[in-house]
């Protein structure tokens, strides 16, 4: 089976989140874009910063489960696009054993923390929220055994 390229599938992303803004007011796609580029960085492979371009897709409603079961994606990209998706009332320890369990997935979630904690990124919110935001990737990033410099 051919496989979307990586255009392809930063276009698909790029559409799925149209309209949407972060926590800054900002738009989504440059986060998305950001966590790829950040996979690049780190030496991911394709298949990782395909993942990066869809890692929140699912979770945010932007593409569906059943889009991703049938799309032309990898295995390894499906999977870790899965492990990255948190379920609902789902405890970071299971969220975060799941990325750890998943091949290829602690990179991207590498560098969506990376993106997300990028203290220009917080300062930019409320001191209330980017305190709580902050604490919550450093709990993660315990969780996931990743040195807090590392993103």
């Amino acid at each position: 089976m051919d496989h979307l390229s990586l255009a392809e599938v930063e276009t698909i992303a790029r559409r799925a989140h149209a309209g949407q803004t972060d926590k800054n007011g900002r738009p989504y796609t440059e986060h998305l874009a950001a966590v790829a580029q950040g996979v690049a960085q780190r030496g991911g492979s394709e298949e990782q910063i395909a993942a990066g371009w869809l890692h929140d897709a699912i979770e945010d409603d932007a593409l569906s489960r059943e889009w991703l079961a049938a799309a032309a994606l990898s295995d390894t990209t499906k999977a870790i696009v899965d492990a990255l998706t948190k379920r609902p009332g789902e405890p970071l320890e299971e969220y975060t054993a799941r990325i750890l369990a998943t091949p290829g997935a602690l990179v991207v979630k590498q560098a969506d923390l990376a993106h997300n904690s990028d203290p220009a990124r917080l300062a930019s919110l409320d001191p209330a929220t980017a305190e709580r935001l902050a604490a919550k990737y450093r709990r993660t990033r315990d969780l996931l055994g990743l040195d807090p410099a590392s993103g």
